[in-house]
């Protein structure tokens, strides 16, 4: 029934690929609204009842990173930025304003639709990954000067808040709850993004890292709490 049905929000310039976008998504069983410019998806973004947004980032009016910043400050709906470059600052800067994912045009409408697919259930709860050596969760995970609150979804370093995007805190929660595991990027994607079977962002997982990394280490080029094992991946170790 309609009712059920995921509701996405299109935030693109090109007719053609708006166009494309909102058959295939109504295909898949969503139903799609349309934004031409920056201006429109923001007043669509804030007065509409999205399940997610699809945000690209060149846009007339009001570029998708002011759009991405001004919704992040009341709403929590996933955000997938849209962009033609491959630069990594861009990325960088998207996850560092509250985008969840990103996917650089020309981009594949089936990997597009999985990626759609696993942010809505990451963000509504309908993937939760149970890590730990038991069957539930940890509320609170204490390493050295860190402590993750996952009852209240909050982090602190020596008492103070750190402010972290829902990817970031999620991919800290994964890796401090499997202390001394060292999981691959290809794995990570899968459990902390949810992309099953897709191997071919991996950078993904690199930007992410860098962004949390930034927040939480001293120096983020000689992390303490998140390393890196050369050709295999990254992991918390155990004191």
């Amino acid at each position: 029934m309609a009712e059920n049905k995921k509701k996405i929000l299109v935030v693109e310039d090109e007719k053609k690929i708006s166009q494309v976008l909102q058959v295939n998504l109504m295909m898949a069983g969503y139903l799609c609204d349309v934004a031409a410019d920056g201006e429109e998806g923001l007043r669509k973004a804030l007065t509409g009842d999205y399940d997610l947004i699809l945000l690209d980032l060149m846009l007339p009016k009001r570029d998708g990173f002011s759009v991405c910043k001004e919704v992040r400050k009341t709403l929590a709906t996933p955000i997938i930025m849209v962009t033609a470059k491959e630069e990594l600052d861009d990325k960088l800067m998207g996850f560092d304003i509250g985008a969840d994912d990103y996917v650089t045009k020309p981009f594949s409408v089936k990997l597009l639709l999985a990626r759609i697919k696993a942010n809505i259930r990451r963000y509504k709860g309908e993937v939760v990954e149970k890590v730990g050596n038991d069957s539930s969760t940890e509320d609170k995970i204490i390493i050295r000067e860190l402590e993750i609150d996952n009852k209240n979804y909050r982090v602190t370093k020596n008492g103070k808040d750190i402010e972290l995007s829902n990817k970031e805190y999620e991919l800290l929660y994964f890796l401090a709850s499997h202390v001394g595991e060292v999981f691959e990027r290809e794995e990570l994607l899968v459990k902390v993004w949810g992309y099953e079977g897709y191997y071919g962002g991996i950078r993904t997982v690199d930007v992410a890292m860098s962004r949390l990394r930034a927040k939480i280490e001293k120096v983020p080029a000689e992390p303490e709490y998140i390393r890196t094992k050369r050709s295999k991946g990254y992991y918390i170790p155990e004191e």
